[in-house]
């Protein structure tokens, strides 16, 4: 491993090793999913007592599941810093602080772990009191979550694991809000958030861990699948998300109006279809880092649309 790679660990306070542990600036953006998910459910602003808890709650699962991601992929990747530099990094909207840092030693795997199951802990207490079935869903995303780590060696297709989490967190905050939602409106959210995720995150992220993937080893769909396929298949993803999202606007009671739909197209443009064509032309792993980072803001700027939408 190249040291000079590494940031200064004297440099780094202990606090930001745990952030990065748990790619809390990431983690910070995936919080607005709930948040949209819940006020496209009610159609309005919930409780205040609700946005608290459910904050806090959203932020202690994010937290707990990224850093969860760490502690099962431990081995893995520390093999994937052994010999070959990060092809990414300081491009990734993930290693702002330090990637992986138990896997560099800057942290060790019993902190790490206790890290993961503390605020696990603390997601599991506030998710029940927003709603037991908000529990269940947590649990079940920490369950696929660490499925989904495990069978990296084992198959692609390990992405449809990967898209039914990052849909868990939106569900669950449905469910907070609405104990009886209406099945259509899960399942059209479930399939935004699915095609969102496997075609913005999991593919482009794996697309620019390509060498590091390819000296473990590593059964990823762009390795398997090859980048011709892996880049048409980003494009058909985005392109559903985005036709899912004008779906999701319809149903929902929230008062969207033409403006609001026409911004959010605008907006999805942008940050997946722009980008998605630009790595699908260039096949780099700079441009599939740029897809993976644009993409991580498209669900906050939908909430800025909607809450405009709701207060105005």
């Amino acid at each position: 491993m190249d040291t000079r790679s590494l940031p200064d660990r004297s440099g780094l306070s202990r606090i930001k090793l745990f952030l990065a542990l748990s790619r809390t600036p990431h983690g910070l953006l995936d919080m607005a999913t709930p948040a949209l998910a819940g006020v496209l459910c009610l159609g309005k602003l919930p409780p205040f007592k609700v946005i608290i808890l459910g904050t806090i709650t959203a932020f202690a699962g994010y937290t707990a599941v990224y850093a969860l991601n760490d502690v099962v992929d431990y081995r893995s990747d520390k093999e994937k810093f052994q010999g070959v530099s990060p092809s990414h990094s300081g491009h990734d909207l993930d290693a702002i602080y330090v990637r992986h840092p138990m896997a560099q030693r800057l942290l060790s795997f019993r902190d790490g772990l206790l890290w993961a199951t503390g605020w696990a802990l603390l997601a599991s207490l506030g998710a029940y009191l927003l709603n037991p079935v908000c529990l269940a869903v947590f649990l079940t995303g920490c369950v696929l979550e660490a499925l989904y780590c495990l069978m990296l060696r084992i198959s692609y297709l390990r992405i449809i694991v990967s898209g039914a989490v990052k849909t868990l967190g939106g569900i669950a905050a449905v469910f907070a809000v609405q104990p009886n939602p209406s099945l259509g409106f899960v399942i059209v959210l479930f399939l935004w958030l699915f095609c969102w995720e496997i075609g913005g995150q999991n593919v482009p992220n794996d697309w620019a861990d390509l060498q590091e993937d390819q000296q473990i080893a590593a059964r990823t769909l762009p390795l398997r699948l090859g980048l011709e396929r892996a880049g048409l298949l980003i494009v058909g993803c985005l392109a559903l998300a985005i036709a899912m999202n004008m779906v999701l606007f319809k149903i929902s009671p929230a008062p969207l109006r033409f403006p609001h739909l026409l911004i959010s197209l605008l907006a999805a443009s942008y940050l997946l279809l722009v980008p998605a064509y630009r790595l699908y032309r260039t096949r780099t792993s700079l441009h599939a880092a740029a897809l993976f980072n644009k993409a991580s803001y498209y669900p906050l700027t939908v909430f800025v649309v909607v809450i405009i939408s709701v207060l105005l």
